[in-house]
């Protein structure tokens, strides 16, 4: 199985990769038919956890590649990774305040279906740049990168799928309270997903397709990894009584990814 997943072309390597961290949102989201409350030390462990991963990925698997391949293009380095990067975290930052504003213009109390709308696009907003980030280091394999590896990559993609099953779970869990079905509850929590695979498969093809966009696609899907996890996952796992344990599961989170990534690099 490993030795057919290594001879396959990274792009679908990429939407494999994107497929398997949309599958652990669906089992995320599938608590939702064994639980009517999940337990939320559980839950904001594997938030500090995968909060750890995505900052130790953000440098190894994607920002000193993106550095490396900047050197090799005749790049100026600093400032191709500081505008990709800036870009990233800026592109989540006004869709978040875009999503806000229609927060505020649309009264979303008496409707069910439209709170639950917004409770997905809100998810799946932050899940695109997820997926572009495993497209990219999958695609940056092809040049060689130090850094850019496989194992580098399947563990990125580890990462941000330890992070999307208590996502999965988010998202279902309250759209039950709300009433809905179990089934529906389900599938809007895994639809928040979906766009994982999408994101990985086209961000693959075009560090492939255009070598020279690979710096700073490097360098923007991890500013929006970044931001997410300042922005969304360290403060929710921060909620939690023992925030304390909750910021030393973020330690030894970045601690494995960054011993897996050097060692095995």
């Amino acid at each position: 199985m490993i030795n057919f997943f290594i001879q396959l072309n990274h792009v679908t390597q990429a939407c494999i990769a994107t497929l398997f961290t949309w599958g652990v949102t669906a089992l995320g989201a599938a608590l939702v038919f064994l639980f009517k409350k999940v337990n939320k030390n559980v839950m904001d462990a594997m938030l500090g956890i995968a909060s750890g991963v995505m900052i130790a990925a953000s440098f190894w698997s994607l920002l000193s590649p993106a550095i490396e391949m900047a050197e090799n293009l005749k790049m100026i380095p600093w400032l191709v990774v500081f505008f990709g990067f800036f870009c990233g975290g800026l592109l989540l930052f006004v869709g978040d305040i875009f999503f806000k504003k229609i927060s505020k213009k649309k009264d979303f109390s008496n409707n069910k279906v439209k709170r639950c709308l917004m409770l997905i696009f809100s998810i799946t907003l932050h899940n695109i740049p997820e997926g572009l980030a495993v497209g990219v280091a999958f695609g940056s394999i092809a040049y060689g990168l130090e850094g850019a590896t496989l194992i580098s990559a399947c563990l990125l993609a580890l990462g941000i799928g330890i992070q999307n099953f208590p996502e999965g779970t988010a998202v279902s869990v309250p759209l039950r309270r709300e009433g809905l079905s179990r089934k529906k509850a389900f599938w809007f929590g895994q639809l928040s997903g979906i766009v994982e695979p999408i994101s990985g498969v086209i961000g693959a093809i075009l560090v492939l397709k255009i070598r020279l966009l690979l710096p700073f696609l490097l360098s923007f899907a991890a500013g929006a990894m970044i931001y997410v996890v300042v922005e969304e996952l360290i403060p929710e796992s921060q909620t939690n009584k023992k925030k304390n344990l909750m910021a030393l599961f973020t330690l030894v989170g970045f601690s494995v990814m960054m011993i897996l990534d050097v060692a095995l690099s």
